[in-house]
């Protein structure tokens, strides 16, 4: 994996219950931005999610290839884009990734 990918040396915290209801909620509305096909979960896949959840903070990724492996995969894009994986339902996969705070640069 690249340099551009976040450093996975830290573990993520946990989300609070409410806000992963609340996330579960907004992600029903949405349509899937990443799509995982036979070739699987290569350096551009993982690049354009991570520019995705850079963008929009929680992401919705649709698996049309690969879906007998699906379940181990989900929590491989999650670790590899250092996201929260909120939710997985059918073959979809809901991801959450804070935007850095615009002060936190300053610190």
């Amino acid at each position: 994996m690249s340099n551009d990918t976040p450093s996975s040396a830290e573990p993520l915290e946990k989300l609070p219950n409410a806000m992963v209801r609340e996330l579960k909620t907004r992600a029903q509305k949405l349509d899937p931005v990443i799509k995982v096909g036979h070739a699987g979960l290569t350096p551009e896949l993982i690049k354009s999610l991570d520019q995705a959840l850079e963008l929009h903070e929680l992401v919705k990724v649709k698996f049309t290839g690969l879906k007998e492996q699906k379940h181990e995969l989900f929590p491989i894009l999650a670790s590899s884009t250092r996201s929260h994986l909120v939710w997985t339902i059918g073959h979809c996969a809901i991801l959450f990734r804070r935007r850095p705070h615009p002060d936190a640069k300053n610190k």
